[in-house]
Formats: structure tokens, sequence, C-alpha cells
């Protein structure tokens, strides 16, 4: 068994995008963040406009960690595969409260309404 690297080695580590088939990434039954069909097509019309531009996050055993939606969303689109990134430098422990902080902190941000006019 693989000892956790610590976070000087964590930060030297270099990340590699991997496209991988969607079939083969596994969504987790315990994901907190509830997509509705609405916002799952929501997305697939923005990955149609733009692309796919934010990796999927996955663990070792390609278990989604972040970009369940994204993921779904290709589903729908028939899309065979998408960009992903291996967080196997992570714990479980770490790989589960950085999946709610991912979605979290994004929730704290607020808007500049001055720049959106």
């Amino acid at each position: 068994m693989s000892k956790t690297p610590d976070r000087s080695e964590r930060r030297k580590q270099r990340l590699e995008i991997v496209y991988r088939a969607t079939g083969e990434l596994k969504l987790d039954p315990a994901n907190a963040r509830q997509h509705s069909k609405n916002q799952i097509r929501k997305l697939a019309n923005s990955i149609e406009t733009f692309g796919f531009n934010v990796p999927v996050l996955v663990d070792a055993e390609l278990n989604v960690v972040s970009g369940h939606g994204r993921l779904a969303a290709c589903r729908v689109l028939g899309l065979a595969e998408v960009p992903t990134l291996c967080l196997d430098h992570l714990s479980p422990a770490q790989l589960r409260a950085f999946m709610i902080a991912d979605n979290r902190l994004t929730e704290l941000a607020q808007w500049d309404d001055r720049l959106l006019a």
C-alpha cells in the first residue's frame, strides 16, 4: 500500500489529462450534489456551444470526484469520451472532502454586477 504524498510532494506532482470512454467512468452514488434534468440539458447545451473545456476529476478506480453533471450531459449528447484528470495522490478521505469543497466553495463566490452589466 502506498503512502499518501506529503504536501511538498503533492505540489511537485504533475497532472495529466487522459481521454477516457464515458462508459468507463463511475458516478458516485454518495455525491451530495444533485443535478436536475433541466440543469443537465443546460450543461449539454453549453458543451455543444463551447466544447468540453473542464476535465472530469476521477480517483484511481475511475469514480467521478468532480464533474458528475458534465459527464451526465456528455452521455445525453452521446459523446464517446471525455478528458479526465486522475487524483490518485489523494486519500479516500481527502477525495471526499475535496468533492464537497469543490462544490461548496464555488457557491460562496459572489458576482460583480457592475462587470456583468
